[in-house]
């Protein structure tokens, strides 16, 4: 028995590794440093249609998805498939969340949480990271990589969007004390921009586009 140090997987072993807990239709490449966004999706409907259509007019996307995030989707008529045809899609299928190594590699200028449930704002506003969005965000400030976070969950009462298999059309939530606090607080972390109405989320990105020196997708536009 070897009983010296293991070695780290390196190559192709390791490319092979990384697409088997993350996505094996992901594939590994050689782009500059930088190039990308991050953009992490939720458990959340609400504005997630505008969300969806925001990412979709974004150069170089690779989409982050939660465990909920897959539950949800298909719900609202986004599929797998088809979001694989338009993206790099990475999901939540590891304890230690591997994909966000590609951070480590340097490969994003940007990460976007969006839309972002109360329960990952909570999580982000009090350093936990047990999610894929939520490591995403957590390495993304460790790193001095910039973070939009659209809160969905920022107003005394909110109309949201229900699932195309429900009863309803539209359903009245009413976000508690501690919900809005947890945004204020997430307000206030380094590298880190909140913003709450898909307006808002647009004029941000148009400002990071510009500061990149990228452009929006006219095809999408």
């Amino acid at each position: 028995m070897n009983a010296g140090k293991p070695h780290p997987l390196v190559g192709e072993d390791a490319k092979r590794w990384a697409a088997e807990l993350g996505d094996e239709h992901a594939s590994a490449t050689d782009e500059p440093p930088a190039s990308r966004f991050a953009w992490c999706v939720t458990g959340s409907g609400h504005y997630l249609e505008e969300s969806m259509a925001l990412a979709q007019r974004l150069p170089n996307v690779d989409l982050y998805l939660s465990a909920a995030a897959d539950e949800v989707l298909p719900l609202y008529g986004w599929r797998l498939e088809a979001l694989r045809e338009r993206f790099r899609v990475f999901r939540d299928k590891s304890a230690s969340s591997v994909p966000v190594g590609r951070l480590y590699a340097e490969a994003y200028h940007t990460v976007v949480i969006a839309p972002a449930t109360s329960n990952t704002v909570a999580k982000c506003a009090f350093g936990f990271s047990d999610s894929l969005p939520t490591n995403m965000f957590a390495q993304a400030g460790k790193l001095g990589v910039p973070s939009l976070v659209f809160a969905c969950d920022t107003e005394p009462v909110v109309v949201t969007k229900a699932p195309r298999n429900h009863a309803s059309e539209w359903l009245t939530l009413r976000p508690r004390r501690i919900e809005l606090d947890n945004v204020d607080r997430l307000r206030g972390f380094e590298h880190c921009m909140v913003v709450d109405t898909p307006q808002s989320l647009e004029a941000a990105l148009d400002v990071r586009l510009s500061a990149l020196k990228l452009a929006w997708n006219a095809s999408f536009s």
